[in-house]
């Protein structure tokens, strides 16, 4: 995360760009208190945004003159996170109040730069007020990639997400300046450029000061549903606020059930032989060995004889693309809730390297150690509900994925084969599948495509 230098009568500290996308993240602890004398570089926070934590580094050294928010607040990206005194500098100016803010003239002294500077005011949680000012500087005028943050061919840099919030407000992303990382068009910006109409002159019902950036509230970006029924409140235990990682999962399961159109078809596998062929490698390997690989391996082959299951659906451009290399999602049960960590370019590893991928990444969940980058790009995902029971499921899709793959407990059963029956092993293999891209007859034989090779070791392992 880079940190801009900070002019030296300045004390304020906003809550940077956390990663793509990433538009409030929760506060889960302070790592300081006003007071401490802070260097460059520590750590001043723990955060966390899409069921990774991140540490918030202080970008200069001084001393924390105030903390803005508790811990168990969402803070939006572009809010007041800490003041201090920069070691140097003067006093430490006031916060202006809302009004002074939007009464004050654009800044235009000889030899100096014009920022386009506003406050932003906000509540979040129901009680914390926020009130920050950030600058559009040059670089963010600019972009990295050409003017306004826009790509050489005049498109918006902006994420699926902060497309589709566009999309809703009826504005077209293409001219909405972008004041994100490299450019990048955020929420924020959205907001703000909605707040002054689509044409850039000033929206009714808005304050018109050219101070105004925009009003953000945990509201806007996250409004939950009118009419709601009562809830009872009577015999309540112990009240659990929509938090952390069980937040993120709810959102993005909503999004999911919302967005892509599921159906589920199943089948089982006979896995006889293969058990067999699991407990010589494991004991060549000389450690324990779950299906877990074998399937994972008959994901990635099955994949590439059905590459429309290789696929993300990009709704904001109503795009549906096709991915050449196989980004296997792993579904991980973790005391904060479940976290789906991808396994990039799983078809290029062996059954070995796919079980010791397994086993680092879930050791990442759950000691909350994995990055954030290693969280998102899947291109399919396995879920392994077999580890604590159960048959059969309906998994719902790790949005933007248009598939995910089911395993259930094996268990013994009795079987048929060629006329001769035989006490064996059978798999339960669910597979979900988003209907706008994958037709039913196309999943269905995806999932004979996998059961083919899991019933056939020396095929699956050749």
């Amino acid at each position: 995360m880079a940190a801009t230098k900070q002019p030296a009568d300045k004390s304020h500290f906003i809550l940077p760009d956390l990663g793509e996308g990433v538009h409030e993240a929760e506060l889960i602890s302070w790592k300081v208190k006003p007071g401490d004398h802070v260097k460059e570089h520590q750590t001043m926070a723990e955060m966390e945004t899409d069921k990774a934590l991140v540490e918030v580094p202080s970008p200069w050294t001084g001393v924390i003159d105030e903390l803005r928010g508790s811990e168990g607040e969402i803070i939006i990206v572009g809010s007041i996170l800490v003041t201090y005194k920069v070691d140097g500098a003067s006093a430490p100016p006031a916060d202006p109040a809302p009004e002074a803010a939007a009464a004050a003239p654009e800044s235009s002294g000889d030899g100096a730069e014009t920022d386009d500077q506003g406050t932003v005011v906000g509540t979040m949680s129901g009680t914390l007020e926020v009130s920050s000012r950030f600058s559009r500087t040059p670089e963010h005028e600019a972009g990295s990639n050409g003017s306004n943050g826009t790509t050489t061919d005049g498109k918006a840099m902006a994420t699926p997400a902060v497309r589709r919030v566009a999309r809703e407000l009826g504005l077209e992303i293409d001219r909405v300046l972008g004041t994100g990382r490299g450019g990048r068009v955020t929420a924020s910006d959205v907001h703000a450029h909605a707040s002054l109409g689509r044409d850039g002159a000033p929206a009714a019902n808005v304050n018109t000061d050219a101070t105004d950036a925009a009003v953000i509230t945990a509201a806007t970006l996250s409004t939950p549903p009118k009419n709601l029924p009562p809830v009872s409140t009577d015999g309540i235990k112990e009240r659990i606020p929509f938090r952390g990682v069980r937040r993120k999962i709810a959102q993005a399961l909503d999004l999911s059930v919302k967005t892509a159109v599921h159906f589920t078809v199943v089948d089982e596998v006979d896995v006889t032989e293969l058990e067999v062929k699991r407990r010589e490698y494991a004991k060549v390997l000389g450690t324990r060995l779950s299906l877990l690989p074998f399937i994972m391996t008959a994901v990635c082959r099955s994949l590439k004889k059905h590459p429309a299951l290789n696929a993300n659906v990009d709704d904001a451009r109503e795009e549906i693309l096709i991915k050449d290399a196989v980004n296997l999602g792993c579904a991980v049960d973790t005391d904060h809730g479940l976290m789906v960590p991808v396994i990039g370019g799983a078809d290029r590893l062996s059954l070995v390297e796919l079980g010791n991928a397994v086993k680092s990444v879930a050791e990442g969940c759950k000691n909350r150690t994995i990055p954030r980058e290693q969280l998102m790009g899947g291109t399919f995902t396995i879920s392994n509900v077999g580890s604590y029971g159960g048959r059969f499921a309906t998994p719902i899709i790790n949005y933007p994925e248009v598939g995910i793959l089911a395993a259930g407990r094996s268990f013994e059963k009795v079987m048929a084969k060629d006329g001769m029956i035989f006490a064996g092993t059978a798999l339960p293999l669910s597979l979900s599948c988003d209907h706008r891209v994958v037709d039913g007859a196309e999943g269905a034989r995806f999932l004979n495509t996998v059961k083919t090779l899991l019933e056939n070791p020396s095929s699956l392992l050749a």
